[in-house]
């Protein structure tokens, strides 16, 4: 930790924030031989944004698992005789992003993600990240072999806890100055050029000079007034998943001088969470562990007992961060995931956890008779359900196609009768990750104006960046691009300094 007041008069690249993007930032840009600054709005004890809170789920596109393998040293010969798992190249992930978009994603920004989301991993490798697979949310045994899918087996050792962990070590190591409990409130621009920033520390305007800044400092998920503005009246309900701290200042301070708008501002990443989750990120429990996943294996139904998606639309990865959503319109911002016992094994670990709110009960009726529902709808519509489902062999690690016929809306995967008691059900409601909207960037990390032209200096990753994802996303393609274009960011950024001293010297 650097004290504000003995700080450099000038850095040549300042990043805001302190989460994946930043600090993948920050080392990309020392990298390049810069001095440089990251500001932390959090007090240190909050540090690591979003990335702190995720379960380290990364989506990468590799060829055999012979490429995990090289993430992965501790994975041996014989291991790998044990696990099926699918090829996941570039083209299906490109693929699957384009396809939850309903390919309104920005194909440029969207080709760069997918291509360089293997060699960003070996390098987040070689600044000290650590990884391991994916097993437990993203795999099942099925004739003695652990087999994956989803497009979803890796993911950082001890979740976000251990990237940020792993990350701010590489920061110390390098000598990368960092302040806390210090907010941007102004870019200074002088000819077009980005010439440093105006923070606030404990009441105190300071200026920093700076040849160039990169805005990584979250979108405006736990702006209230924001979300209202933007995304909609309901979304003052919304559970924050996160940092209580990414409240839009990098998007603001980036409008004021001339950034364009871009992305999907009515949207976001969102999920059923635990109906009794924190409201905004508990720094003491990370880990995402009020999440509750396993929905596709459920029936979801709200208060007045009617079912609502097709849970079963989809595999968990390319629905969940847009079903949230459709349980804050439900009445009361709350849903049931309903399971019986057949089920009730093959739930995801966080089903499994203290924290999780669950009611039980041996019949269908004792169960309802302790929720707070329209009892008679709720048991009709079970019935219902169970009448609609159709022959077919259920496979949780593939789309089945075991579905229901003659109900609204259809169940079209996984769709098992409810009628093998004990009886579970789950209440959720509605968690926001983080919003869609940001700035325009192109594929080197420039932030861009009104008429599509670099600002000097300025470049932005992570959630800042807009037109990426639009109404839903592909899971663990967050944590990806925060780290790509992290490192994309740092490195433009970095460069353009290194090209202004050349310029200055000759």
């Amino acid at each position: 930790m650097t004290n504000i007041k003995e700080i450099s008069p000038h850095y040549d690249l300042i990043v805001v924030g302190a989460g994946n993007a930043a600090l993948c930032a920050a080392i990309a840009g020392s990298e390049q031989g810069g001095k440089v600054l990251v500001l932390e709005r959090a007090p240190q004890g909050k540090r690591g944004g979003n990335s702190y809170f995720t379960d380290g789920a990364i989506r990468v596109a590799y060829e055999n698992i012979d490429n995990i393998k090289g993430i992965i040293p501790e994975l041996t010969d014989e291991d790998a005789e044990k696990i099926i798992m699918p090829e996941y190249n570039t083209e299906d992930y490109l693929n699957d992003l384009m396809r939850v978009t309903e390919r309104k994603t920005n194909p440029d920004l969207a080709k760069q993600l997918v291509e360089k989301s293997l060699e960003t991993i070996v390098w987040m490798k070689e600044q000290g990240v650590k990884f391991e697979l994916n097993s437990s949310n993203q795999s099942f045994i099925k004739d003695g072999k652990r087999e994956f899918w989803g497009g979803l087996p890796l993911k950082t050792k001890d979740k976000g806890i251990g990237l940020m962990g792993s990350l701010f070590r590489r920061i110390d190591e390098l000598g990368i100055d960092i302040c806390y409990e210090t907010r941007a409130v102004e870019l200074l621009v002088d000819e077009g050029k980005i010439r440093g920033l105006v923070v606030k520390h404990e009441a105190e305007l300071i200026t920093i000079k700076s040849s160039s800044v990169v805005l990584a400092c979250g979108s405006f998920e736990a702006n209230k007034e924001m979300r209202k503005q933007y995304i909609g009246e309901e979304w003052e309900s919304a559970i924050v998943r996160g940092t209580e701290y990414n409240t839009g200042d990098g998007l603001e301070i980036g409008l004021a001088v001339g950034a364009q708008k871009y992305g999907e501002w009515g949207g976001c990443h969102s999920i059923g969470t635990d109906y009794h989750a924190p409201k905004v990120g508990d720094f003491d429990k990370p880990g995402d562990i009020y999440k509750k996943h396993s929905y596709p294996l459920s029936i979801m139904l709200n208060k007045e007992g009617n079912r609502f998606v097709d849970e079963g639309a989809d595999f968990r990865n390319y629905t969940y961060a847009k079903y949230g959503k459709e349980i804050l319109k439900q009445p009361g911002h709350v849903a049931y995931q309903l399971f019986d016992a057949k089920v009730r094994p093959l739930l995801r670990e966080e089903y499994n956890l203290e924290e999780a709110t669950f009611f039980k009960a041996n019949t269908l009726n004792d169960l309802v008779d302790k929720l707070p529902v329209d009892k008679e709808n709720f048991l009709n519509t079970i019935q219902e359900y169970n009448e609609a489902v159709q022959e077919g062999e259920f496979n949780p690690s593939v789309k089945d196609g075991k579905r229901t016929q003659g109900i609204t809306p259809e169940k079209t995967n996984w769709a098992v009768k409810v009628e093998e008691g004990p009886f579970y059900a789950f209440p959720v409601t509605c968690g926001i990750t983080f919003s869609f909207g940001g700035l325009h960037v192109n594929t080197q990390g420039n932030v861009l104006n009104q008429n599509s032209k670099p600002i000097d200096g300025l470049f932005a990753a992570g959630e800042m960046i807009g037109g990426i994802f639009y109404g839903n996303y592909p899971g663990g393609a967050g944590l990806m691009s925060g780290a790509v274009y992290g490192k994309v960011a740092g490195t433009s950024a970095g460069k353009y300094v290194q090209q202004m001293k050349e310029r200055i010297n000759n």
